[in-house]
């Protein structure tokens, strides 16, 4: 179901929720998104198999290590979004993509198109945050 949408679209509430246009604007965005991910990481580790750290002062060291677990820890970041980024993906293939797991209630074109990968309506987030403070709290 690959469809060619106009360089400038933008989904619309005039049109119907997740319409197909909807759909492949999301697909595209989704795509475009992960490729730069792994294209990101691609040049991390290129970067990072450039041999060793060399500088010889201490504080130069720490530094470049510093550095170095610094966008480690980003790239790990990025994994997970890739991950989550497919399950999106996956949502759109099976046609529950835009639809709040917990309500079955749209999430809504604005929300999605903030977070792609949204998977709770404004609503039901709130409510899982208030949560997560509950019982971190305890």
């Amino acid at each position: 179901m690959l469809m060619t949408l106009p360089p400038d679209y933008k989904p619309s509430a005039d049109e119907d929720y997740m319409s197909a246009q909807h759909l492949a604007y999301f697909r595209q965005k989704l795509l475009r998104w992960r490729s730069d991910l792994v294209r990101e990481a691609g040049e991390t580790l290129s970067s990072m198999g450039q041999g060793g750290i060399v500088e010889a002062d201490l504080t130069d060291r720490a530094s470049v290590e510093t550095d170095r677990a610094l966008e480690l820890r980003t790239r790990d970041r990025a994994r997970k979004l890739i991950s989550k980024i497919d399950q999106a993906l996956e949502r759109i293939e099976n046609g529950t993509y835009g639809y709040c797991e917990e309500s079955g209630e749209p999430i809504g074109l604005r929300r999605l198109e903030a977070r792609p990968i949204a998977t709770l309506s404004i609503e039901a987030q709130e409510r899982h945050e208030r949560m997560e403070r509950v019982h971190r709290d305890d």
